[in-house]
Order: C-alpha cells, then sequence, then structure tokens
C-alpha cells in the first residue's frame, strides 16, 4: 500500500514539474539617489582611476606594486580562483555522457548434480564455465528539470564570485598599504616635531640654568623646565618605536619579513587631492567587487534552490553498452559472432527519500533568502561607507585650516614667551606653557593632515577603486 502511495506521490509531482511555471526572486534593492548631504548628478567617479594614476607618491606605488605581488592573502585568492575554475569546467561536461571501457574474464566450477553442470559437461565436456567480455559502458541523464544547467550556473556564478572576491581583497590591500605607508610618514613627522622640540627645551633650562646660578629664579623653576624638556624627550623612544611596529606591518602586508621601509616622501610635501567626485550611489552595484560578489552569491544560491528542487523529480537515464563476448577464449574477438549490445532508458524517481531531498529544497530556499538579505546588507553598508568617506574629508579640512591656524599663533606666542623671558618680562612658567602648547598643536596638526590623506583613500575603497 506504501509503495503505490509513494508511486502516486511521484507521478503527481511529475505533473506538477511539467505544468509549474518557473519560480522568481526579487533580489532587487532600491539604493537612494545620492550619499548623504552629497546631492550630484555627475556620474564622474574615481573608482574608475587605476590605483597607479589615483596614487601619485612613488615610494608608495613601488610598495604597493610589491604587496599585490608578494600579499599572501592574494595569492590564496588566485588559487581559489582557480579551483572555482576547475569545478566550473567539471560542472559543464553535465550533460555529456558518461563512457568507461572494461575488459572481464571469469570462470566458474559448476556443480556436477546441478542442472547447469550436468547441461555444460554434455555440451562442452567441461566442469566449468569461462566467460571473457570486453566493451564499453554509456549512461547519460536528460537534463528534464534544469538540474544540470543549474548546476552549469552555480559554476560559472562561483567562479565569478571567487573573482571579485580576489578584487575586493586587493582593493582592501591597496588602501591598507597606502594608509600604512601614511601612518609611517606621520610618525615621522611627529618624530621630527619632538625632536625640534627637545632642541628648544634645551635652550630654555640652559637659559634657567643661567639665571639660577645668579640667583634670578628659584630651585622649582629650573626643575620644572627640565621636567618639560624631559616630555619632549620621552616622545622620542615612543615614536621610534611605532616607526618600527608600523615598518614591521606594512612588511607583512607586502609578504615580506620584518625590514625598515625606505622612503623619500615628506607628509608636508604630499598634495591632498580635494573635490573628488563619488559618482551616484547605483554605481556601487556595478564598481564594487563586494556588492557584485554578494549579488553573485545570490546567484549560486538560486542554481541550488534549482538543483535542489529539480532531484525532487523523477531523472531520465539512459544507458547503452556494447562489446564482445564469448565463453571461449580463442573466440573472444570472432567478430561478428561475439558482438553484442544493449540500449535502456528508464525514469528514476524518489521515493523513500523524498522527505530528506523536500528538506534539502526547503533549506536551499531559506540560504537563498539568506544570501539575498546578505547582499542588500552589503549595499547599505557600502553607500554608508562612501557617506562616511564624504563627511569626514569635508569636516578634516576644516579642521586642518583651524589646526593650521593654532599652530601659526603658537609659533608667535613661543618666539614672543622667549624674548619676554629673556628682558625678565615674563615667567618661566609662561615659557614652558607656550612650548607644550606648540608641542600638542603640532603633533595634531601632523595626525589631521595624515587622517586626510586616508578620508580620501578610504573614499577611493569605499567607490570600488583600487583592483584596477
Amino acid at each position: 500500500m506504501n509503495f503505490n502511495i509513494n508511486i502516486k506521490r511521484s507521478i503527481l509531482l511529475l505533473l506538477l514539474a511539467t505544468t509549474a511555471s518557473s519560480w522568481s526572486q526579487d533580489n532587487t534593492v532600491a539604493v537612494p539617489d545620492n550619499f548623504r548631504n552629497y546631492a550630484s548628478a555627475d556620474t564622474t567617479n574615481i573608482a574608475d582611476i587605476g590605483w597607479k594614476s589615483f596614487f601619485r607618491e612613488n615610494d608608495l606605488t613601488q610598495l604597493i606594486d610589491e604587496a599585490l605581488a608578494k600579499n599572501n592573502d592574494l595569492q590564496i585568492a588566485e588559487k581559489n580562483i582557480e579551483i572555482a575554475n576547475l569545478q566550473y569546467k567539471q560542472a559543464r561536461l553535465g550533460n555529456i555522457p558518461q563512457v568507461n571501457a572494461y575488459a572481464n574474464a571469469a570462470t566458474n566450477r559448476l556443480s556436477e548434480n546441478s542442472l547447469n553442470g550436468q547441461s555444460t559437461n554434455a555440451l562442452l565436456g567441461k566442469k566449468h564455465l569461462e566467460d571473457y567480455s570486453a566493451g564499453l559502458n554509456l549512461s547519460w541523464e536528460a537534463d528534464i528539470w534544469g538540474k544540470i544547467r543549474n548546476r552549469k550556473k552555480g559554476g560559472l556564478a562561483g567562479y565569478m564570485q571567487t573573482k571579485e572576491a580576489k578584487k575586493a581583497l586587493q582593493t582592501a590591500v591597496v588602501a591598507n598599504v597606502s594608509n600604512g605607508f601614511y601612518d609611517l610618514l606621520m610618525l615621522d613627522a611627529q618624530l621630527e616635531i619632538a625632536r625640534k622640540t627637545l632642541t628648544l627645551s634645551d635652550s630654555t633650562v640652559f637659559v634657567v640654568g643661567l639665571q639660577y646660578d645668579a640667583g634670578q629664579v628659584t630651585l622649582l623653576a629650573k626643575q620644572q623646565t627640565e621636567a618639560q624638556r624631559l616630555v619632549a624627550a620621552q616622545l622620542i623612544p615612543q615614536i621610534e618605536q611605532q616607526i618600527q611596529i608600523q615598518e614591521n606591518a606594512l612588511s607583512v602586508l607586502a609578504g615580506r619579513f620584518p625590514q625598515s621601509q625606505e622612503r623619500s616622501s615628506l607628509l608636508n610635501n604630499l598634495a591632498i587631492q580635494e573635490n573628488l567626485s563619488a559618482g551616484i550611489p547605483a554605481q556601487l552595484l556595478s564598481k564594487r567587487p563586494d556588492v557584485k560578489s554578494a549579488e553573485l552569491a545570490v546567484d549560486v544560491a538560486n542554481a541550488k534552490v534549482g538543483v535542489a528542487k529539480a532531484s525532487l523529480y523523477p531523472s531520465l537515464n539512459i544507458t547503452a553498452a556494447t562489446g564482445v563476448n564469448s565463453f571461449e577464449l580463442n573466440n573472444w574477438f570472432n567478430i561478428p559472432a561475439s558482438l553484442f549490445g544493449t540500449v535502456a532508458g528508464g525514469l528514476t524517481a524518489p521515493l523513500f527519500n523524498g522527505k530528506r531531498l523536500r528538506t534539502q529544497y526547503e533549506v536551499a530556499k531559506a540560504e537563498r533568502e539568506q544570501a539575498i538579505l546578505n547582499f542588500k546588507q552589503t549595499v547599505i553598508v557600502a553607500v554608508s561607507e562612501v557617506s562616511n568617506a564624504l563627511v569626514s574629508i569635508d569636516k578634516l579640512e576644516k579642521e586642518y585650516t583651524i589646526a593650521d591656524e593654532r599652530v601659526g599663533t603658537l609659533k608667535k606666542s613661543i618666539t614672543n614667551a622667549n624674548l619676554l623671558f629673556k628682558n625678565g618680562m615674563a615667567t618661566y612658567l609662561e615659557v614652558i606653557v607656550a612650548q607644550s602648547n606648540l608641542l600638542q598643536a603640532e603633533l595634531e596638526l601632523a595626525a589631521i593632515r595624515k587622517e586626510r590623506l586616508s578620508a580620501n583613500v578610504g573614499l577611493y575603497r569605499a567607490l570600488g577603486g583600487g583592483w584596477q
């Protein structure tokens, strides 16, 4: 009874399959017309600029070149592409019949009390029966429900996805190397600032020491100025430590063991590009590799749903065999007498494993929904990253203008404080405070300048630049 029910169920599935329309899935994402606080109809986009044109410092471009050639993560990604390509080529062979060659030789000792044994002994005068055969077996599955077709689609989408994943990784490597290089130049500038401040503090300590010897200032004044000198002196080994750590980080990105990084660029000499074009959000769908990779993941999931759905239906298999067969070795290749051939076709329908296949189908649909949601989230994050980079560029430019003006004012105050101090019109405390304020202001100005360069890199990467 149960067997008949399963047969009826399979027939019903077959009828439903022949009449059901193909499924459709809406995986479109509605993106805003413009980025936040950046209204523009201009589709010019810096993501179209190759990284060798976007970065203009020779030291940096050479370092990026080395990283792209030797970075181990990129080389792993390249191997992933090779594997996916092989898997796609294998999937493309799904429609080709499987052909196997074989050759067999067997002997069978028959019972003398059996009918076969007595017949063989009577006809051939033998107590055993030999059999020799050689031929070809062919099997082919008709792709009625699109199972093989969907496997090929999934293989192609998977291959393309690995290529986009490598592009996304390259944009990350380019951005990380450039940001690390700018960090290094910032530390160089801050080290120079600390050394100049130490020299300035040395002169103040010397003057205060003379005044102390002359009885013009107290021991407290001498101790205060010496303590202020040690603040600048302490910064030097701290920054030197950070420089070596940053050089080591760049070495790792470049796929080599830690070593010093040769450079001739100076932070204050780097030109900060302005008025960078961000285009419109819709361009992210085609320019950002991670967005394209997430979209291809939806295609992979769609293909898996198609394969799982086709597995629920009967499959049409055609088999054929041909070759030579003989029970005597000397007649084995006696053609055409030893030739044989068979052709068969049949439907194979899932009966007792239908529930398992149905579960796989439902899981595939759930995974497809996950892929769609991940794609939508990737687009949202991409738009957000561009918006963040745009506001950073805008606000850091204003912050830098203010910080630069502050440094200029403090430099004048240092000059005035030293003159007044030497003429007895200012106290040592005023000189110490002026020196401390200038040190902090110059360190902050270098950090803001570096942040402006990094914000440009952030926009370039967020728009999908760096893999060309």
